[in-house]
């Protein structure tokens, strides 16, 4: 079981959004929290603190009344919880309270102990918080997407629980949980912060290491189809280049292949009894999208890790205003809501996400074209030529798909629009990249079960079945258990789909 001690890695988010682990929460949180609270209660007497005393960004010139202080942050959750569009999915949300739970429980926001309490349960008990896409600009972080989080924990708004979209204060009755106390400043703690676009961004790094494990396995398949030669994955050539990345990616497809029978040592066929010959009637080398696979997988790799990093750093960090420093007894105020790390790291992380596509897209047509790869009929048809369509009409979705997020890649990091009278005057648009991200993953994900039906199809009408490495066969019979072999055309749609969901929803082992 998870333990909630102010730091949390991918392990602990992958039980508990993908295992559903529960979380427990280690006493000293506890104490800590109410250590700050109790701080903050006496330390805001008498001072002017923002969010305690004030109003909120350009209203922060005006003074509350203690009489009121309380109603106000009711307002300003409610006043906030403004999203729309589309519903966040169930699993984004639970990371984004998983690491806003986090957050608050590094005792920087002076907050009292039932909001870590009711949080905790929602996570356990499956709760899942109505929040809607549109509405961040992640600059006092994800404002509106967390009032909404933060309404459910008031007792108000809507929550998912047991597959159905329901009013908070009728599950709250039947699972007995009552809402959280606002003392302080309980609706701007819970509001100011990076924790949706960080939640979000938690989750794309799971699903895209996942979708980078399965390019690998389509990239060593298809060097086994074209009997390629191995040298490209040489430890002695890749050692060449300085990049861990490459060395990585070339290390497991050489792991991947290590028992094929398909791929070929160009020392046995063009090294050596080569006299007299004027026109090679075989490749020298591959095409690039079957020779560079370790240098355009690389980046991919190195960028993840990093995006992973900062993720992780973001999730264990004070990302609210003001912080409260226990140690030195003092209430600072600054930007830590600012979405400005999570927002690049999004956009790198589509950007390679969009490259791993293009390369399955790349991949998918050499297999197509028989004028390309002279091993395969036109469109992998196994049927009968001109008659028969075999793949040809999924590769015009793999294309637009791939165009997607061809457009989808560039960068919300540099889209920032002014708003709040001005008060914010640049943002980091970070919700919205992140969301953008997850929506280019997705993407990503259909090419990927395109190429890949397209890959057994292929080892089908080659008959290499008992060939290949054993990790291919493994992804063969996946697939087969979904697709059977097919001469007659098929409505693909389902089988599409289907594939796409094994994939996103299995690691390649």
């Amino acid at each position: 079981m998870p333990e909630i001690k102010g730091k949390l890695g991918i392990d602990e988010f992958y039980k508990v959004i993908f295992k559903d682990e529960p979380i427990s929460i280690d006493q000293a949180v506890f104490d800590t929290v109410q250590e700050s609270f109790d701080f903050l209660k006496e330390f805001s007497k008498n001072k002017v603190i923002y969010g305690v005393n004030t109003g909120f960004g350009p209203m922060a010139q005006y003074k509350i009344k203690d009489s009121e202080r309380i109603q106000l942050q009711y307002n300003l959750i409610r006043s906030h919880a403004s999203g729309t569009g589309q519903p966040i999915a169930p699993k984004y949300v639970k990371s984004a309270m998983l690491a806003r739970l986090n957050t608050l429980s590094l005792g920087h926001s002076g907050v009292n102990k039932s909001v870590i309490e009711v949080m905790t349960s929602l996570i356990n008990k499956d709760i899942i918080p109505l929040i809607y896409e549109h509405g961040g600009v992640g600059a006092s972080g994800d404002l509106v997407q967390l009032a909404h989080l933060a309404l459910v924990l008031i007792g108000e708004g809507e929550v998912f629980y047991k597959g159905e979209r329901t009013g908070t204060k009728e599950v709250f009755e039947k699972e007995g949980i009552t809402p959280i106390a606002v003392e302080i400043r309980e609706g701007l703690a819970l509001i100011n912060g990076t924790s949706v676009m960080t939640g979000i961004g938690v989750v794309n790094t799971i699903y895209t290491r996942r979708l980078l494990e399965w390019m690998i396995a389509c990239s060593s398949a298809i060097n086994e189809i074209m009997e390629a030669y191995d040298d490209h994955l040489s430890f002695e050539l890749n050692l060449t280049k300085k990049h861990q990345g490459q060395r990585e990616i070339a290390r497991s497809m050489r792991s991947h292949l290590r028992d094929s029978s398909l791929t070929r040592k160009r020392e046995h066929h063009l090294y050596t009894n080569n006299d007299g010959v004027k026109v090679f009637e075989e490749k020298v080398q591959e095409y690039y999208s079957i020779r560079c696979v370790p240098q355009i997988l690389g980046p991919v790799l190195d960028t993840l890790n990093d995006v992973e990093r900062v993720m992780i750093e973001e999730v264990n960090s004070a990302n609210d205003n003001p912080i409260i420093d226990l140690k030195k007894k003092h209430v600072y105020h600054g930007g830590n809501f600012h979405g400005d790390y999570v927002s690049l790291e999004m956009d790198k992380l589509k950007i390679v996400v969009t490259k791993m596509s293009m390369l399955a897209e790349r991949q998918l047509n050499y297999l197509m074209n028989s004028k390309l790869n002279d091993i395969l009929p036109p469109f992998v048809n196994l049927g009968e030529l001109g008659l028969n369509f075999g793949m040809q009409g999924v590769q015009f979705t793999a294309t637009s798909t791939t165009a997607e997020n061809q457009m989808l890649s560039n960068p919300m990091y540099v889209h920032s629009i002014p708003n709040n009278n001005d008060n914010q005057d640049i943002v980091s648009m970070g919700t919205n990249a992140a969301l953008i991200t997850k929506r280019v993953i997705e993407n990503a994900y259909e090419v990927m079960a395109i190429e890949m039906i397209t890959i057994v199809q292929a080892i089908e009408y080659l008959k290499v079945q008992d060939k290949v490495s054993s990790k291919t066969k493994m992804m063969y019979d996946a697939v087969r258990k979904i697709v059977p072999p097919f001469k007659e055309d098929l409505v693909m749609y389902p089988f599409v789909n289907e594939v796409k969901n094994y994939i996103i929803n299995h690691e390649n082992k």
